[in-house]
């Protein structure tokens, strides 16, 4: 009788370690951006926008929900606030108030979702994936990531004339709709105005009369891993205002793939999701 019943809690016991992982749906706008529908602090129910580019939370002043039990700081912070998303549950979130989201959401929330955990995004089911236990990898190719103040970069070819491979760092960036956006150092140095095909520009002044001009133009080949992505929409600036200090790839490019990172945060695996050869988001 021992012997059997040692035997169902090690085949129990195996079972819960292959399933041990919680998941978080979520939607994608058409501006590619991820909605998480939220209910913080028991009372209030937002759509937050996933910032996989911070860690914390923040309130837009432009939400059209109420956030009446979030309570801040004369700094504009809050802390220890509970965040539910149906029957997954994270305490101590900070929020900050006043930021800007995306379209369609109250706020943002970043990777704190995940703290000390593996995690995947699947663009193909639409949720989130937390592992306690080391994840399926099957199918997926492992990339080296940095990260860095809460951010993650990856590290990918550009090809922008002829054969050439120009290596650059990214940002990844789930809160701009498009593709790739430039550095300005990188644009500059690589002389992306002359080297890419422009398809569209647009020319902002500020209250001084200085002026910075977005460009779109198309990166013939993009190479992540050993995935190659062709004519993808690239934009950058120039002009007098040039603040861009790093490059993005944008949620344009993230859905075209499911992520999962390592809980050390050394390692992304990438497979193509079924983004992966859709048409490229147009910046209006």
């Amino acid at each position: 009788m021992f012997r059997k019943s040692s035997i169902i809690l090690l085949l129990s016991a195996g079972l819960f370690s292959i399933n041990a992982q919680q998941t978080i749906p979520f939607r994608i706008t058409k501006h590619n951006n991820i909605i998480i529908k939220t209910l913080v602090n028991k009372k209030d129910s937002l759509d937050l926008m996933f910032q996989i580019a911070m860690k914390d939370a923040s309130i837009s002043p432009e939400r059209q929900r109420k956030a009446d039990h979030i309570v801040f700081t004369k700094d504009e912070i809050s802390d220890h606030n509970t965040v539910e998303i149906g029957k997954f549950t994270q305490k101590n979130v900070r929020f900050s108030d006043n930021q800007l989201a995306g379209h369609e959401a109250d706020g943002k929330i970043g990777t704190t979702l995940f703290e000390g955990k593996a995690f995947k995004i699947d663009y193909d089911t639409n949720e989130f994936v937390i592992y306690d236990q080391k994840p399926d990898l099957r199918g997926y190719q492992p990339i080296p990531i940095l990260y860095d103040q809460d951010a993650f970069y990856i590290a990918a070819d550009n090809v922008i004339d002829g054969d050439k491979q120009e290596e650059a760092y990214f940002l990844l960036q789930s809160g701009y709709s498009g593709g790739l956006l430039y550095s300005n150092d990188f644009a500059a140095e690589k002389e992306l105005d002359k080297k890419l095909k422009i398809t569209g520009e647009k020319t902002l002044k500020n209250s001084s009369g200085k002026s910075i001009i977005t460009k779109q133009g198309i990166l013939p080949f993009l190479k992540i891993g050993n995935s190659v992505l062709k004519d993808v929409s690239a934009g950058f600036f120039i002009g007098d205002l040039k603040k861009q200090t790093v490059n993005y790839l944008g949620a344009d490019l993230l859905r075209r793939f499911n992520w999962i990172f390592d809980a050390d945060r050394k390692t992304a695996y990438i497979k193509p999701s079924k983004y992966f050869s859709e048409p490229y988001y147009t910046i209006n």
